[in-house]
C-alpha cells in the first residue's frame, strides 16, 4: 500500500502508519520544511525506512506524484487551515487509484479547545468531496473533539 499524508507535520499519523505498512510506503507532505526535518529525525531514531518527506503545498499539484499512484490519502487537522479546500480534494482525486480512500479528521464545531476559527463542518466536507468525484463511505469515531470521515474515489 502507498499512503500520502497531506499536512503531515512532524508525523503524528505517519509513523504509526509506516510501522503498520512495513512493506508499503508513506509519503509525508507538508508546506513547512521544519516539521518534516523533525519527522526525519524520528524515523531515523526508530529505524523506519519506508517514509519519504516532500515539501509541497497540497493546494497545488504535487509534481513528485504521478497520476493514480497511491491507495490512501490522509487529511487530518488540515482543512480548517486551507483557503482552497476544493484544490486539495482535486489533488487527492488525481493521485489516488480507483477505489482509493481518503480519511478526513477535523475538529468538531463543539470542541472547546483547538482552533476556534475556520472549522469546517462534516456537511461541507461531504459536499466538496462529492464535487471532486468521491463517494462518502462512513463516519468513524475520532474522539471527543474530532470527527472522522472516509471517502472512496469513484
Amino acid at each position: 500500500m502507498i499512503a500520502v499524508d497531506f499536512g503531515a507535520g512532524s508525523g503524528g499519523w505517519v509513523i504509526p502508519l509506516a510501522v503498520i505498512l512495513e512493506e508499503g510506503k508513506v509519503f509525508a507532505v507538508d508546506i513547512q520544511e521544519e516539521p518534516l526535518q523533525v519527522l526525519n529525525s524520528k524515523t531515523r531514531l526508530q529505524g523506519i525506512s519506508n517514509v519519504k518527506n516532500i515539501v509541497a503545498d497540497v493546494q497545488r499539484t504535487i509534481s513528485e506524484f504521478p497520476d493514480t499512484f497511491c491507495d490512501l490519502v490522509l487529511m487530518t487537522n488540515l482543512l480548517f487551515q486551507l483557503d482552497d479546500k476544493r484544490a486539495v480534494f482535486q489533488e487527492a482525486q488525481r493521485i489516488l487509484k480507483q477505489n482509493g480512500i481518503i480519511l478526513v479528521v477535523e475538529w468538531t464545531q463543539e470542541a472547546f479547545f483547538g482552533p476556534k476559527e475556520r472549522r469546517i463542518s462534516e456537511e461541507e466536507i461531504k459536499e466538496i468531496s462529492q464535487n471532486a468525484g468521491f463517494k462518502f463511505k462512513e463516519k468513524i469515531d475520532a474522539g471527543d473533539y474530532h470527527y472522522g470521515l472516509i471517502f472512496l474515489k469513484s
